[in-house]
């Protein structure tokens, strides 16, 4: 109160800096509020500032993912009033309807990553693109979001992808403690209430589109209420498998049959009893080396639905984790049961070296060593990838870059290719990766080949292992390549005949087609250049009863390479790969198609006149077909001065750039403090509709909405639907 007037500048400085940072740069505004200096003539001083306001999930914000952490908020299903719900339900169904797990040995991997909704619980993206990122989904068959709170609610990132590439989704009930004690108390007080919990879990599950739940009582549980127990497990069970096609209940090895808090290490008669009322059992991560054959002995017929625990971390577990996991991998395979992979973000978290993205993909190639690949795809059309692993230093469409801003939204990891790695740097080893700071024809990915090559020798690579048998309807494939012209680069694709003949088909420009015919197949393209540098490559084919099952990259030099230029290293992009069927080819909807409506628009003054605007975009088709489902929007914003409301001439060129704001995987994007500088009179959102082949609409053809931006006062301005 006795502050000088310095110091009272510096304090309100402070209170405007923190309303003037956007919702986004959380984090630092975190720091920032944390402790502020306040400095004086003679002393600094350390002023705690006011704690912000308790979060309100009924009220606008930037979308983000969170945890249900009591009964009563699960029993009340408070969480469908949330503002934040409808920006959490997956959009991508699994990429094929999976009504159960095959039958064989399954790779389960639990998520445990700084105790979960890191980066990831931003559901429109954030900017963090050193954020943590899984890839190596083709390896896997189940997914599991863990966080230490009551109900785990997978964000929709890890279930879009995981889906997207076939891999189910299970969310975590956990209790622990003496406060998980009392929990179970209540949840298990009567028959009644144990059902009433078990169908609020299964009502998430379907809501939200994830396929079940890992359920984990960390807990002593009064004997009595054992039966209570058993009730809600069996009940979960019953309810996920009638209201979500393939639904997955998983019992964690903790609790046992007489309400001790022992873990079994394997199955026994005091964990059983869980085990045959659900679908599975994650075993503990100290088992001993016998324990995976007497328990695949004991489960008989579902010696697959036992997943032996592996902490990544090395706490206790058999063969040590970390660099050494694929010794327990090994044993299990053999062992014929199932593996449970436990916190694979140890890779990330203990920043192993040189860097994340090398560590992870050698940990990982670890494990596709002892476990093999058990995810193909495509299986069906349209396939198309752009390499996109759900992060980037800029984001681009047709070859033209949207943003060039850092990025981080799991969502739109494309199907990831099945490279293979290769240790070290090696100078005569192509180098193949996905490689983020170089450039994209779409997205944030490519593939990029940098290394050695000379003149008369080539080199193929790996892509995606399919499974996709052809009719005899016409497809067409598409690749686009960005390169020099010392460096080549088409496509490999084998197939199997209906006589069960092997063929490989190369995708070569024409002026190669000759050098490689006793090799391969060729295949005549159209190739178009693009002004930003890529070249797309195209070409019809008609493959009936064919079965394609390998897609790889072939890398060469043209003939008329010279000595000097044989020597300098080869470099080619891989900016995306696209199968489709050419009968099955739509148009978007016009734009008089959709209705789009702004909501909870909110302006905030702001410095020099401008003005910051919030608002709930909402678009959905006036009458929606079954075959216009669109799971990826582009939205845009494009400030409008008082000449832009009149119709544009004929070739008259655009007055305002359109600004790239986002991505959305749901019908509805939330614009967060988007600056509106003082001459602005409306700002215009287009919503660009993307395809599942890969395609776009045209942003003149998309739908598109005008807010108005309103005189002010120097108070807070809100408005309701425009």
């Amino acid at each position: 109160e006795n502050k000088n007037k310095k110091e009272k500048s510096l304090c309100i400085n402070y209170h405007r800096l923190l309303r003037l940072l956007p919702l986004t740069c959380l984090n630092f505004r975190k720091s920032l509020s944390r402790l502020y200096l306040v400095m004086s003539n003679d002393e600094a001083m350390l002023v705690a500032p006011p704690p912000p306001p308790p979060f309100d999930p009924t009220k606008p914000s930037t979308p983000i993912s969170f945890p249900i952490k009591t009964l009563q908020d699960l029993k009340s299903r408070s969480y469908f009033d949330s503002f934040h719900f409808s920006f959490n339900r997956s959009s991508v169904p699994l990429r094929r309807n999976i009504a159960a797990l095959p039958d064989r040995s399954r790779l389960l991997v639990c998520h445990d990553m700084k105790g979960g909704y890191v980066d990831d619980k931003w559901v429109q993206g954030c900017g963090n693109n050193a954020g943590y990122a899984i890839w190596d989904w083709y390896l896997m068959d189940v997914f599991v979001y863990f966080s230490h709170s009551l109900v785990t609610l997978p964000p929709p990132c890890w279930t879009n992808t995981a889906h997207r590439h076939g891999v189910k989704v299970l969310g975590t009930f956990i209790t622990e403690w003496d406060e998980g004690k009392a929990t179970c108390k209540e949840l298990l007080a009567t028959k009644e209430s144990a059902q009433m919990y078990a169908e609020r879990l299964a009502e998430l599950a379907a809501a939200l589109g994830f396929d079940g739940w890992l359920i984990n009582i960390e807990n002593v549980i009064d004997e009595v209420q054992i039966p209570n127990l058993m009730v809600f497990v069996s009940h979960l069970t019953k309810v996920m498998h009638s209201s979500v096609p393939g639904g997955l209940v998983i019992w964690y090895d903790s609790v046992t049959v007489d309400g001790q808090l022992a873990w079994q290490d394997q199955l026994t008669e005091k964990n059983k009893p869980f085990f045959d009322i659900c679908d599975g059992i994650f075993m503990n991560y100290t088992w001993k080396e016998n324990y995976p054959k007497a328990s695949a002995d004991i489960a008989g017929d579902r010696k697959y639905d036992v997943y032996m625990g592996i902490d990544v971390f090395g706490r206790g577990t058999y063969g040590g984790g970390q660099w050494t996991a694929n010794v327990a991998l090994d044993l299990l395979k053999s062992s014929n049961v199932s593996a449970a992979i436990f916190a694979p973000g140890w890779v990330y978290e203990t920043e192993q070296p040189p860097d994340f993205y090398t560590a992870q993909n050698k940990w990982w190639s670890l494990v596709e060593k002892s476990w093999g690949i058990v995810q193909t795809y495509p299986q069906v059309l349209p396939f198309y990838s752009d390499f996109n692993q759900g992060l980037g230093s800029h984001i681009s469409l047709g070859g033209r870059k949207l943003s060039e801003a850092p990025w981080y939204n799991i969502s739109c990891q494309s199907l990831q290719p099945h490279l293979e790695f290769n240790e070290g740097k090696n100078s005569d080893i192509m180098q193949v990766t996905v490689d983020g700071r170089e450039a994209s024809y779409n997205g944030g990915g490519n593939v990029s080949f940098r290394g050695k090559l000379k003149r008369n020798a080539h080199f193929t690579a790996r892509l995606f292992k399919p499974q996709l048998q052809f009719s005899a309807s016409p497809i067409s494939i598409s690749f686009s390549v960005k390169s020099d012209k010392r460096s080549e680069l088409s496509i490999l694709l084998h197939f199997s005949s209906p006589s069960h003949e092997t063929k490989s088909l190369l995708m070569v420009p024409n002026e190669s087609i000759n050098r490689f015919g006793d090799m391969f197949l060729p295949c005549v393209l159209t190739s178009k250049q693009t002004t930003s540098g890529w070249t797309v490559h195209e070409t019809n084919l008609v493959l009936d009863g064919h079965t394609l099952t390998e897609i790889s990259a072939f890398c060469s030099r043209p003939d008329d390479l010279t000595e000097e230029t044989n020597t300098l290293e080869y470099f080619a992009l891989l900016g995306h790969i696209s199968i489709k069927s050419q009968q099955k080819t739509k148009l978007f909807p016009l734009a008089s198609s959709w209705v789009i409506e702004a909501h909870h628009v909110k302006f905030v003054p702001g410095g020099s006149g401008s003005k910051t605007l919030s608002c709930k975009l909402e678009w959905r088709l006036k009458h929606p077909e079954e075959d216009s489902v669109f799971t990826k929007y582009n939205v845009y914003a494009e400030n409008l001065s008082s000449s832009d409301y009149r119709p544009r001439k004929v070739m008259e060129e655009p007055r305002s750039e359109k600004v790239f704001l986002g991505t959305a995987h749901v019908d509805a994007y939330y614009v967060s403090d988007l600056v509106v500088k003082s001459d602005v009179k409306g700002v215009r959102f287009v919503v660009q509709t993307c395809g599942e082949d890969g395609s776009w609409q045209e942003l003149d053809a998309s739908p598109n909405l005008v807010v108005e931006v309103e005189r002010l006062s120097s108070k807070l301005c809100c408005c309701g639907l425009i």
